[in-house]
């Protein structure tokens, strides 16, 4: 029996089932805002008597990186194709760079951590936004 017919005319890509063709790193900066502004309150509370607090913000600090993590990998592997990676070769170290940035953000509190982030976010925005206007 022949199963030819049951393959689709054309496949489709995108960051959701729903090929919607939606991408922007403003998903990730965002959560890396987040990050940074959290990782500002955690250290201006450094009084015992505020453990609580402290322990919400890692816990939301977390959470927010592994968001970042995550925007950024659909944003990797859905969006660039090979034509952006010959125009612009840094894709692959800039994103492993970046998504390795956020999992250090999970596991620090200081301000500079966070800020790295965003700068790494940023760089990729400009490749980003470059192939948009290609």
């Amino acid at each position: 029996m022949k199963f030819a017919n049951l393959l689709p005319a054309t496949t489709v890509y995108a960051h959701c089932d729903l090929p919607c063709g939606v991408y922007d790193p403003a998903q990730a900066r965002i959560e890396a805002e987040s990050v940074l502004a959290i990782c500002k309150k955690y250290q201006q509370y450094t009084d015992k008597a505020d453990e609580v607090f402290r322990t919400r913000c890692i816990v939301i600090k977390d959470e927010r990186a592994e968001l970042v993590k995550r925007h950024l990998w659909v944003l990797w592997t859905d969006y660039f194709k090979p034509e952006h990676l010959e125009a612009h070769p840094q894709i692959h170290d800039l994103f492993w760079r970046a998504t390795k940035q956020a999992g250090q953000a999970k596991h620090h509190t200081d301000v500079e951590t966070a800020q790295k982030l965003l700068e790494l976010i940023a760089e990729i925005t400009e490749v980003f936004n470059a192939t948009k206007k290609a």
